[in-house]
Order: C-alpha cells, then structure tokens, then sequence
C-alpha cells in the first residue's frame, strides 16, 4: 500500500489531535510548530461530553480525565451574588454517559503530544508557504521544503494558511470583548463553580484538581488595551464582586493572568480546498460562551481521520469532511455568539429581562437544548495496522 503523508501546520490542540487520529488510521504525519515548544498560552478548559468522545476515539480520555477534575455543579449567578439557574452536572453524565471535565490547557497539550508517534513534531520551524504540486501539496518552512498529501491548517484563529488558500475569505473579527484567564494557587475554594454576569462583563471560576481554581473575566473593552500588570488590571476590576471572587482572585500568582482580546472568524463557506483542509479554530473560531471551542476541534480530528481513513479518493474523503463539519460547526458557532451576545448585555432594563429570563428557565430545559451539541457520537476510525507508530518524516518534494 502506498504510504500516504499530511503535513499539520500548528501545534496546538486541534493539529496534534489531527496528528493522533490519522497516524491512527495509517497515515504519517508531521506536525510544525513556529514556536519552540508544543504548548497552548491559556488557563483552564471544559472538556463536554462531546469533547471526551472525541478523546476516547483518539485513546486519550483515560489520561486527559485523570488530569482533570469533574464538575459536578454550577449555574449562573447575578452581580449580587444571587442564583440565577442552577445547573446539576451530574445529570449532564446521566443524560450524555460522560461527565464534564476541567483541566489545564497545557495537561490537554502535553497528552496530545505525547500521543503523536515519536519523529513526528517539529517545534521552532514555521511553515512560509503551502502551494498545489501535481496531485499533492508542497509546503515550505524554514528548513526547505516537504511534499505531502494533504495539509492540515491547525494554526489558530489568524491562520496563515487560512489567509493563504481563502483570500477572499473575511480575516478574524474582534467579538467585542476582551478575557483574561488564570489559574489560583490552591486554595479553600466554593464547593461549587459559577459564571457570574454583570452588566457588560463577567466572572467564572471552575474547580480543577489538586485545589486550584481556573477563574476568567470578560469585559466589553475596546481591543487592543492592556499593560504589563494584568493581575493588578483583574483585581481592580472584579475586586469588589460577591463571594469568593476576591478570595479567588487574592490566591491568583504574581504573573499568573492571561489577558486575550477574543476573536471569531465570519463562517467559511467550505473548510476544504484542492488538499488543504481546516480544522479548529483557523475553520471555525467562535465565542467562547459554550465552552465547546477545544471540543469542535477535537471532533474536526476525529472526523477528518475518519474520512481519509477510509476508502475512496483524498478529494473524496475531504469532500466529506466538510459536508460532514461545516453544518454542525456553524450551528454551534451561532449558538456561542447568541449565548456571549445576551452574557454582554450592559443595559439595565436589558439585564434586567436576561436575568429574569434565566430564573424562570427550568434547568431541565437548558440541558435539553444542550443535547445536540453534547450527544454527538464519533465516526469509528478505521484500523490502521501499525500506522499510530509511523514515524513522521514526510518526503523531501
């Protein structure tokens, strides 16, 4: 059997799962990476049912959940504190047979990358160009040039590949708000997470394992802002919100908050072009509201290797990708930016109905509504011998 090679551009979460899942159906990958090490800047992240999977499709779930801690309750709570809904968790694993989990980016990364057969990633080359060759791909990076079979653009919501082979497609766009992340020290925490809304902003806090706390607060500020002490910006800014954000807050390290203007991309009309493919958020990057950004990434992995594990043409395969992802990514995408829409809401009369609105909706009601998005099934990868294994050297074009 001819030996077939994708070349990942981006090092991230969606690339190595990529990675992982089409060295699982047999192919040889390559994964570069313009930085110097496989790493993700972030905090914290929900990992849905959907998002585990999609993990255990990879054969990665058991060691991301280890890593993590479940989240057994939440909600949302008004700027005095005051429940707004109520959210029983555990139903999520009742409902979806899996559970929300919350982990460090960089645990997610680190297991990611470890999955990916040795030879296979390389850090600190970035890629300059990705242009057709015959019935492949030339792609050229720092250290010369490689031939491939497909391209994989994993590198994130100002894609260089996206901006390359989509020129006429709209850049990112700035959502209209700013977040900053962080994790706590541990800490005597709640003994349960909340997304508290404010009027334009908000504050979550999530509990991760060994007692630390992933904390985020958005705020609708003009983009581009910031300065060398984000802790300081943080405090002053949700200092004064009800119990335990200042606790919370108080247990966060010198250095230790990430401050990220969000971005997300205008929908593509197709993610696949001639044999170059988009995964993650260079396809797709969305608000952040529904906390499914890493998990529509995932699924991208699972589904790609899936069609080009298969039977058929490449161009077959990734015709089926696209049909396969660009429905269900889109609707999620309008889903997140309704949902960070209403969460921004700064008018008072506005707040006000939102508020009430989120009383008297029964949780029994959001979870349904969640059930599309939480109740997918992966495709099963098909068997790829040896090819999990392969070693990732592509062949010089």
């Amino acid at each position: 059997m001819v030996e077939r090679t994708v070349v990942v551009v981006g090092g991230g979460i969606g690339g190595l799962a990529a990675a992982v899942a089409l060295c699982r159906v047999g192919w040889r990958a390559v994964v570069f990476e313009r930085s110097a090490g496989f790493g993700e800047v972030g905090a914290g992240l929900s990992l849905w049912p959907n998002a585990l999977r999609a993990l255990e499709a990879l054969g990665v779930a058991d060691r991301v959940r280890a890593l993590g801690a479940v989240e057994t309750a939440g909600g949302v709570r008004d700027r005095s504190g005051r429940w707004l809904s109520r959210v029983d968790n555990a139903e999520v694993a009742r409902r979806h047979g899996l559970p929300l989990v919350v982990l460090r980016r960089a645990d997610l990364v680190r297991v990611l990358a470890e999955a990916v057969p040795p030879g296979c990633l390389r850090s600190g080359d970035e890629v300059v160009g990705v242009r057709a060759d015959g019935e492949g791909v030339a792609v050229e990076h720092r250290d010369g040039v490689v031939r491939a079979d497909v391209v994989v653009g994993a590198d994130g919501v100002h894609s260089g590949v996206r901006r390359r082979w989509w020129p006429e497609a709209s850049g990112a766009r700035y959502a209209g708000y700013t977040a900053w992340r962080m994790i706590t020290e541990p800490v005597d925490g709640p003994s349960e997470g909340a997304v508290v809304w404010g009027r334009g902003e908000r504050f979550g806090f999530t509990a991760l394992s060994g007692g630390r706390w992933y904390c985020f607060g958005t705020a609708a500020v003009p983009a581009g802002g910031g300065g060398s002490d984000e802790r300081e910006a943080v405090c002053r800014r949700f200092g004064g919100w009800p119990d335990p954000v200042p606790a919370l807050l108080a247990a966060v390290p010198e250095g230790g908050v990430v401050r990220h203007d969000v971005h997300v991309l205008p929908p593509l009309a197709t993610y696949v072009r001639g044999r170059v493919a988009l995964v993650g958020d260079a396809a797709h990057a969305m608000d952040p509201a529904l906390g499914q950004g890493a998990g529509q990434a995932l699924e991208d992995a699972v589904v790609l290797a899936a069609c080009l594990g298969s039977a058929g043409t490449v161009e077959s395969a990734l015709a089926r990708y696209d049909r396969s992802r660009g429905p269900r990514t889109r609707a999620v995408a309008r889903r997140s930016a309704r949902l960070g829409r209403v969460a921004r809401w700064s008018w008072p009369p506005a707040v006000a109905v939102r508020d009430l609105a989120a009383r008297l909706t029964p949780a029994g009601a959001t979870l349904r509504a969640m059930g599309p998005v939480l109740g997918w099934t992966p495709p099963v990868l098909p068997d790829g011998g040896d090819g999990r294994h392969r070693q990732g050297r592509a062949r010089r074009a």
